[in-house]
């Protein structure tokens, strides 16, 4: 059993460094972005705010934003748990690489290589935390933005617009942090093919790169956003 991190180690790790680095970079600024599903929903939610500056009533409003920040404390609430899950992995160290051991798959690892790859999910957790309890900070500003929001009969109709476009922008803002919240999660999926290996490690995190790639720009959801009705009804 090795007491360091082999070569290949290292160049998984680099391999999955990188392709977190590279999604979010490309996802966002990439050619083909903005045909993104994230990009779309974003225009969707500056189109939200602009209907609901037009809307006396906004119950309806209030209920979206509502049902938003409970996914945000749901899911912060799911990585403290992750987080007290993992750490429990690291106080019975020796009883799961027994288990690993024991296994026809297992790779041999001592103690101190399980700690740092352990301490490393702690992290990915612990990046998912923030940005969730982040992401239900922002969306509750952006419901006291919609609370502040002028009604259509307003005399200022530039500062209802004004606010409203605010509005806006703190949702998508929330939306953007949620987001990297649950992309932490998925990326810790790919994570755990380290604990069988380098080339599991880097085959995990390559399937969940494209999984993730294909949600945005050729999933159902995408097509349906970007869904064109035809001019006459389908019969």
């Amino acid at each position: 059993m090795n007491n360091i991190l082999t070569t290949a180690d290292v160049l998984a790790l680099a391999f999955f460094i990188a392709a977190w680095a590279a999604y979010h970079v490309l996802l966002g600024h990439g050619p083909g972005a903005a045909r993104g599903l994230n990009h779309q929903m974003n225009r969707y939610r500056i189109r939200w705010m602009l209907e609901m500056s037009e809307r006396d009533v906004r119950i309806v409003d209030a209920s979206l934003m509502g049902s938003l920040q409970n996914g945000s404390a749901f899911f912060a609430s799911t990585s403290l748990l992750a987080i007290g899950g993992t750490a429990t992995l690291l106080r019975a160290a020796d009883d799961v690489l027994k288990v690993f051991s024991d296994l026809p798959f297992g790779p041999g690892a001592s103690r101190q290589i399980w700690e740092v790859k352990i301490i490393g999910l702690l992290i990915i957790f612990g990046y998912a935390f923030f940005k969730f309890a982040w992401s239900y900070r922002l969306f509750n500003y952006a419901a006291i933005l919609v609370g502040a929001t002028p009604s259509r009969t307003s005399a200022d109709q530039r500062e209802r617009r004004r606010i409203a476009m605010r509005a806006a922008q703190m949702n998508i803002a929330a939306g953007r942090h949620f987001t990297r919240g649950q992309r932490a999660f998925f990326f810790a999926l790919a994570y755990f093919g380290w604990f069988l290996g380098p080339w599991a490690f880097v085959a995990t995190t390559a399937a969940v790169l494209v999984v993730m790639s294909a949600r945005q720009f050729v999933s159902d959801a995408q097509h349906a956003v970007m869904y064109e009705p035809p001019e006459k009804p389908e019969t």
